[in-house]
């Protein structure tokens, strides 16, 4: 841990207009709850990472429907944040929602911005409309 906090300590000296910030994963988490637009940017060890990404997934109602993206300077991979679930399989459960805003989240990223935008209405009204199925809030399927 102490080798990551000097790298960003580093990082953030040679950008002294951006905000940095050292907090407790305990006061991250508070904060977070209370406020998720207080944060633009997160940087934390894996572990951590983990555990803030689930919170901030329960933040706007699960794992189902949590988009994800990692973006590197040479390449870039979205996916949904919840595995394959095969404890659901063949029971009509699946909730496409964490694929389709993941699928969004790529076509931003390649530029394809009205293809996106297409997307997320329909995936958004589908929502609104209850036809997509979320045991959390009781979405109608």
């Amino acid at each position: 841990m102490v080798l990551f906090l000097q790298c960003c300590r580093q990082v953030a000296e040679k950008h002294p207009n951006i905000k940095y910030e050292e907090m407790y994963l305990d006061t991250v988490c508070l904060n977070l709850v209370q406020d998720p637009s207080e944060f633009d940017v997160l940087v934390m060890p894996n572990l951590y990472g983990d555990i803030l990404s689930d919170l901030c997934a329960g933040l706007i109602g699960g794992l189902g429907v949590t988009p994800s993206g990692n973006i590197g300077e040479g390449g870039a991979v979205f996916e949904s944040v919840h595995g394959t679930a095969p404890d659901i399989a063949g029971q009509d459960k699946a909730n496409p929602t964490a694929l389709l805003l993941s699928a969004i989240m790529m076509l931003r990223h390649m530029n394809l911005t009205s293809h996106a935008d297409k997307i997320s209405r329909a995936c958004f009204d589908a929502i609104k409309e209850g036809k997509i199925f979320n045991s959390r809030f009781g979405w109608q399927s």
